[in-house]
């Protein structure tokens, strides 16, 4: 995909094995597709909790625990990030660690805090001093004034006071901590490693370290670990589910369980649904890498039509959306994409993306391929137009910056100089994954959001009573 829409980011854990940080390590690789911004690994050896975090890719992570030693400790939490809430700093990197009179906590966070900001102000009003400008720092400020004693009721109350979307690991110096919202608005599972406990926002992060998928993390759940074992306690109830759909869609890798299913399954799903809701009569079918070749093998098992590899991408290459020109990023559009002539000259083309964000970026893919040779170029998106912003994490925070809220799908098609454009249905979308039908959010797409606050027109964040 290369349509600007960045991924939230990626949390990990390991509790019980003699090498945490090096796993969590491991594990932060294996989801950075979720963040490039920035890294960083919290590890506990029972005493104390140190941290390390660095900009830039895990890599250099790595590269600073090499030179500097591996993290000692039987625990770890890890991040990757790209910044949805909170600029790109070192000083907004996770994980975040504090010092309270409960000790050393160290916090990592995926999601979005729809009411961080009421809860800051009103804290800040209270003569709290913030660190970062990350929504996540708010929710230490709530462990770190709640009365009681128990850290366990201290997180659990203080995570029942924040509302959108989370998933957290949290490291005290004998427990770690892993919760969820409860909606369950993003995937956070959990694994075992021989005697260790592993989670981790998708399982992808289980296969490269060699643990073995459990379960998913409950929404509403909070699970704590130590060395008694774990226990569950519970954040919130809420009957309402609003899992992520564009985690199929887009974020998540296709090898990983996502939301308990694969991901891979479904996004070949909305492919083959996609052939049948626009079809299109073409040579052949091409895919944006990495994100839509799956969807585009579905779209070519129900058309008919020979898919083919028509885009060579260099991996070695940042992603598009972090230049903030558009001159720069259509410059790195052609160093990170390069057709294949002898695929594409003279034919009729599907180009199979998962989704149009800013569109600018498409549109200099789809001009390659004209130039290229192609005689026909037929767009077909596997999810419907994103027309509305998302309040959970995902990086369009307004209608003008999202094609589809300013042009219609005809004025679309002529701004992309492309012969058709079909969108999936919401409907299609949603039918795909039918194990977990009516347990979306579909807020980018059709306006609706699982917090009824979001709905009102004055959008307010509000806050409960601290």
């Amino acid at each position: 995909m290369v349509d600007e829409i960045s991924e939230e980011c990626g949390v990990i854990g390991i509790w019980g094995h003699e090498h945490a940080s090096r796993i969590a390590a491991m594990g932060l690789f294996a989801m950075q597709h979720r963040g490039q911004e920035a890294s960083g690994i919290a590890a506990t050896d029972g005493r104390e909790v140190r941290l390390v975090r660095q900009m830039g890719l895990v890599a250099r992570l790595t590269e600073y625990c090499a030179e500097h030693g591996e993290l000692p400790g039987h625990a770890a939490i890890g991040h990757v990030r790209y910044s949805t809430a909170g600029g790109s700093a070192l000083i907004n990197a996770q994980p975040f660690l504090i010092r309270h009179k409960r000790g050393p906590l160290a916090i990592g966070h995926n999601g979005n805090l729809i009411n961080a900001k009421a809860l800051r102000h009103q804290m800040e009003e209270m003569g709290h001093i913030f660190q970062s400008t990350s929504d996540t720092e708010a929710i230490l400020h709530l462990v770190a004034r709640h009365p009681s004693e128990d850290i366990d009721e201290a997180v659990r109350a203080s995570l029942a006071k924040v509302h959108g979307s989370y998933c957290v690991v949290m490291l005290a110096k004998d427990r770690m901590f892993v919760g969820r919202d409860p909606m369950g608005i993003r995937p956070l599972c959990l694994g075992r490693l021989e005697k260790a406990w592993v989670v981790a926002s998708e399982s992808c992060a289980f296969d490269l370290v060699g643990a073995t998928y459990v379960r998913d993390i409950e929404p509403g759940e909070l699970l704590v670990i130590d060395e008694k074992g774990t226990r569950s306690l519970r954040i919130a109830e809420s009957t309402k589910r609003a899992h992520c759909i564009f985690e199929f869609v887009y974020f998540s890798r296709p090898d990983s369980l996502i939301f308990g299913h694969s991901c891979d399954k479904i996004r070949r799903r909305l492919g083959k649904q996609l052939a049948t809701e626009c079809p299109a009569e073409a040579d052949v079918v091409i895919g944006v890498p990495d994100s839509s070749n799956t969807a585009a093998l579905g779209f070519s098992h129900k058309s008919g039509i020979r898919f083919e590899i028509g885009l060579l991408r260099n991996h070695y290459v940042g992603r598009t959306f972090i230049d903030p020109t558009q001159a720069g990023r259509e410059y790195k559009v052609k160093l990170k994409f390069n057709p294949i002539p002898g695929v594409l000259k003279g034919r009729r083309v599907v180009l199979v993306d998962d989704s149009i964000v800013r569109g600018t970026t498409l549109r200099s893919l789809c001009r390659m391929v004209r130039e290229a040779g192609a005689s026909e170029i037929h767009v077909r998106i596997s999810s419907p137009p994103v027309r509305h912003p998302c309040f959970y994490g995902m990086d369009f925070p307004t209608e003008t910056e999202l094609l589809a809220s300013n042009m219609s799908v005809e004025d679309m098609r002529k701004y992309l100089g492309v012969d058709s454009l079909g969108y999936l249905s919401i409907d299609g979308m949603v039918n795909t994954a039918r194990e977990l039908e009516g347990q979306f959010c579909t807020g980018c797409f059709s306006g609706c959001y699982p917090d009824e606050e979001l709905n009102k027109p004055e959008r307010n964040q509000t806050a409960l009573p601290l």
